[in-house]
């Protein structure tokens, strides 16, 4: 595996990639990989002949208070992880590299950037677009992988790559890969190591209370007393507050009060000791 730092670098380094005509996948990431990170990347293995991971700690998608600073960063582990997984490239830009002085352009995406996590971390979405699309010109990748937990993020990058024609990778080569989660259900996530034991074995009612609540949608109960009895549950585990539990059309985000013929998902964020853990699920 082949790791750079340097924009002039990556350049020839994808081209080598690419010589004879390989396809490429790339798989961006923040790093302090887990097993959610790696399934990503074994995916990438089967849909193109060579895999990219890149690695950067975004910092225009953290605000003001936010776990910037403490974002676990571990690189040569996570170079390690990843030469065993056989990728051919990793690209570990420094923040000067990706935001060189007097850098002054953001993407912003309306519509699905707006609610949910959107509202409570204000440019958040913005930082994420922006970089994402630094990463895909950068890259030019035929396929990009990115995780169905983060399903906001995934439709705002599905919508800016619409948006603005990208060809490389095209829209319908932006492919989410269905959650990861640990033995009791909970989503595998890099913040999860904040939690303590009894932060971490209450977090464990997350999906099992979202699975009830998505029984009783399905079963045609009312959908605003559901989720009002999903957040009763959180609070009672141990959870000190519910960012929003919500049922969502599954393209748009658009909030539903009802099931109707398109797809839709339960998308639920809640605090616990601190940590702000986010799931989704599909509700049909």
């Amino acid at each position: 595996m082949q790791t750079v730092k340097r924009l002039d670098m990556l350049r020839n380094a994808v081209a080598a990639l690419r010589q004879g005509g390989e396809t490429l996948a790339l798989v961006p990431t923040m790093g302090a990989l887990h097993e959610g990170h790696l399934t990503l990347v074994r995916e990438a293995a089967r849909q193109a002949d060579r895999v990219a991971v890149s690695i950067f700690v975004n910092p225009t998608q953290f605000g003001p208070g936010e776990d910037l600073d403490a974002y676990p960063r571990q690189l040569e582990a996570d170079a390690a992880l990843l030469e065993a997984e056989g990728v051919d490239l990793l690209w570990a830009p420094p923040v000067e590299a990706m935001y060189p002085d007097g850098f002054a352009t953001s993407i912003t995406v309306e519509g699905v950037s707006a609610g949910f996590c959107g509202a409570d971390r204000p440019g958040h979405f913005d930082g994420v677009a922006t970089v994402v699309c630094k990463l895909f010109h950068q890259v030019r990748p035929d396929v990009a992988l990115f995780g169905e937990k983060d399903w906001q993020q995934l439709a705002v990058i599905r919508r800016m790559a619409r948006d603005l024609d990208l060809t490389r990778p095209h829209v319908d080569s932006i492919v989410g890969v269905p959650t990861v989660r640990e033995a009791d259900g909970l989503a595998m996530s890099s913040r999860n190591r904040y939690l303590s034991p009894e932060q971490r074995e209450a977090a464990g009612t997350l999906p099992r209370a979202m699975k009830e609540a998505i029984a009783r949608i399905e079963d045609g109960q009312d959908v605003g007393r559901t989720l009002a009895a999903l957040e009763d549950e959180l609070l009672g585990a141990g959870f000190e507050r519910v960012d929003y539990a919500d049922l969502a059309d599954a393209a748009s985000l658009a909030k539903l009060n009802t099931l109707g013929q398109t797809p839709a998902r339960l998308l639920v964020a809640a605090r616990i000791g601190g940590t702000r853990l986010i799931d989704n699920m599909p509700v049909e």
